[in-house]
């Protein structure tokens, strides 16, 4: 083998090396925070939407995304304490349900209320 063929390998080499380590890389889970002012029950209808449409978007719970819930058992004043311990656990995005989830966590970093 002459050098212009081995610096050619050896550069061609260099340039495909990374890809198949990419390939390996696991997917990326998204963590979603979701905040309910009532209980796990009472949302229930609302949670079945919520994984109903992310399924038909692609996320799975358990393999591309992960939900993390909280609720306040209708007292409203835990809902500031519920919304900074989802922020702690850095939820990519802090869902909630009805007016008191929204107006009461205080000031998150990013809020966007979605009607």
């Amino acid at each position: 083998m002459n050098r212009r063929a081995f610096i050619t390998l050896l550069g061609g080499a260099a340039v495909a090396w990374p890809l198949p380590l990419s390939a390996h890389q696991a997917a990326k889970t998204y963590r979603i925070g979701y905040l309910g002012s009532t209980s796990h029950a009472e949302y229930a209808r609302e949670v079945e939407a919520l994984l109903k449409g992310l399924r038909q978007l692609g996320y799975e719970e358990g393999k591309n995304i992960a939900i993390h819930y909280q609720f306040a058992e209708g007292d409203y004043d835990r809902l500031p304490a519920l919304a900074a311990e989802l922020v702690t656990l850095k939820v990519d995005v802090l869902l909630t349900h009805g007016t008191p989830g929204p107006a009461r966590p205080g000031k998150p970093h990013r809020l966007f209320q979605l009607s």
